[in-house]
């Protein structure tokens, strides 16, 4: 019986943002998220002083011990103790925190790349942010829509690069020498970036191009409509 009130005293402050120690909870583990960013990125600068990675290491290790202490907590309250671990949250708070421990006094350059996981802790916002939760499931609702202009959009890329190979490939053989050196242009026309490295310089593949642009910009505007209509229902359905 002590085991299931301590289970649910510890489950209202780390699950639930309805009491004021859940809610403190919440923000403070948002701060230190935020916080872990923020050293993660001084660290990168050059020339720091030896006193500055020390108090920047101080400050990794509380973020890592607070997030380890969650960690265990959220195993220790959790029905299903297997499940949780394999989630996308308990992966998400386990990448979190294992860079930490796996490259703990070792100094081998093949385990620094492991650091870079330490981002994973900005995923960790979408467990406490309400906002992020709301577009979530936005997200998850309009997931077909999503998954289909997507697939519509990988053919348009594949098509865009089949018709400027032909219309430019004995003009500049040196950029459209084949289909998949075409699908840069492809992709940068589509995504309406044009860098202007890759252009056309014959009649037809100029107009070709006008109209792959003019393709391009629906592109743009379609996801942009299916995630806003998604998230209008998505806040709708929740008031």
């Amino acid at each position: 019986m002590n085991n299931f009130i301590l289970k649910e005293k510890i489950r209202n402050i780390i699950d639930s943002n309805d009491s004021s120690l859940g809610r403190a909870f919440a923000y403070g583990i948002q701060f230190l998220i935020i916080l872990s960013v923020i050293t993660f990125s001084i660290e990168t600068l050059p020339n720091l002083t030896i006193q500055s990675k020390q108090i920047l290491h101080l400050i990794e290790l509380f973020c890592v011990i607070v997030f380890t202490i969650e960690y265990l907590a959220r195993i220790y309250i959790a029905d299903k103790k297997i499940k949780f671990v394999f989630s996308f949250f308990g992966l998400i708070d386990l990448f979190a925190i294992l860079p930490f421990y796996l490259s703990f006094g070792v100094d081998l350059r093949s385990l620094r790349l492991l650091r870079m996981f330490r981002l994973f802790r900005l995923l960790k916002l979408v467990r406490y942010n309400k906002a992020l939760r709301v577009f979530t499931q936005a997200m998850i609702a309009a997931k077909e829509q999503i998954i289909l202009f997507m697939v519509i959009t990988l053919i348009l890329i594949y098509f865009s690069a089949v018709g400027i190979y032909y219309f430019e490939n004995e003009a500049q053989p040196q950029h459209f020498s084949s289909v998949f050196e075409s699908l840069w242009w492809s992709i940068v026309t589509l995504t309406t970036v044009g860098y202007g490295d890759v252009y056309p310089i014959t009649v037809g593949g100029r107009i070709f191009t006008f109209f792959i642009l003019l393709i391009g910009l629906g592109i743009v505007a379609i996801p942009t409509g299916i995630i806003s209509s998604a998230l209008t229902k998505s806040v709708d359905s929740k008031d």
